[in-house]
């Protein structure tokens, strides 16, 4: 087996200055990619503060540091044109672009009642938008090659960042929440559109101990040896893998990772159905027969599967 199985592909990774982000743009160079390092470099996890450079040009300096083939992008990816110039850069660079990893993200926290409109719009913007932005230029790119190729499937691999706040309903993340489920419907949306190209679209809900993050997993203390099992490392290697010739039928897939752990999440499931006995149903007879059922239920039931999992924000 092959320890460079993207050898000879081209990579973009959003919001890969930091975290995750980096972790993962390190890894899909390791395996052998060539790498787009996109982080707009501001310093607040909100989003706030001036942009910088410096976080994708280290990033992509410590790749060419360890013989790998990258280069650095500032620009905003909830920008329309800014992210189509992102993944041209990648094709005028490169030759070609083959994985889209999107990362990029902030957050404003608050409950609901409390929520202004401008942090729900900031926060979808980013996740939500950010994503479509990156996805429909790629996606232009590959249709554009397998029309070239005279309908040959081309080798084309999206990588999305869902959450388990989405699962979980994650209280003081209204906004987080709602992005990260929006990105798992996109991603589906994605796969079936895309997949007689030959492109495959997947989600991941990773937990690991971020910038992002910092505040969930401040009780969890890291190993005391050996490798934190929160650390984005533990993440990287999914994503090469899903970016990899050998994930050619994985697609339109949510996965939850972390330390040494992934788990395949189903697609929801009908628990019940309940049948009109005449041509429409009455407030009396949805009364009779769903009031009782979930009276039956202990309280909570309704997120079983995400406690099993053991899903927390994040």
């Amino acid at each position: 087996m092959s320890s460079t199985p993207l050898e000879g592909l081209t990579a973009v990774v959003t919001g890969a200055g930091r975290g995750l982000g980096r972790a993962e743009a390190l890894e899909l160079a390791r395996l052998g990619a060539a790498v787009v390092v996109n982080d707009h470099g501001q310093p607040g996890r909100d989003g706030t503060g001036a942009a910088s450079a410096v976080p994708a040009e280290d990033v992509a300096a410590e790749i060419r540091a360890a013989g790998g083939a990258a280069l650095a992008h500032t620009g905003d990816v909830a920008d329309h044109q800014q992210a189509a110039q992102l993944v041209q850069l990648a094709i005028d660079r490169f030759g070609r672009l083959d994985v889209l990893v999107n990362n990029a993200g902030i957050l404003r926290d608050r409950m609901v009642f409390s929520m202004t409109e401008d942090e729900w719009d900031a926060v979808i913007r980013v996740h939500l938008k950010g994503h479509f932005n990156t996805t429909r230029h790629a996606a232009a790119h590959w249709r554009e090659r397998y029309k070239r190729g005279g309908g040959q499937p081309v080798h084309g691999r999206i990588v999305n960042t869902s959450s388990e706040a989405f699962l979980a309903g994650s209280a003081g993340q209204p906004n987080y929440a709602a992005a990260k489920g929006g990105i798992v419907g996109l991603t589906t949306s994605t796969a079936h559109a895309l997949a007689k190209y030959g492109v495959t679209a997947n989600a991941i809900c990773p937990r690991a101990r971020t910038r992002m993050t910092e505040d969930v997993f401040a009780g969890v203390a890291p190993a005391p040896d050996g490798l934190d099992p929160l650390a984005p490392e533990h993440v990287a290697p999914l994503v090469g893998y899903l970016a990899s010739p050998a994930a050619a039928r994985i697609n339109g897939q949510l996965l939850v990772v972390h330390g040494g752990m992934v788990a395949i999440v189903e697609r929801p499931r009908i628990a019940a159905q309940f049948d009109s006995k005449q041509a429409t149903f009455t407030y009396d007879e949805l009364d009779t027969l769903l009031t009782p059922y979930y009276e039956r239920r202990p309280e909570g039931e309704t997120f079983a599967a995400v406690e099993v999992l053991g899903l927390r924000r994040g």
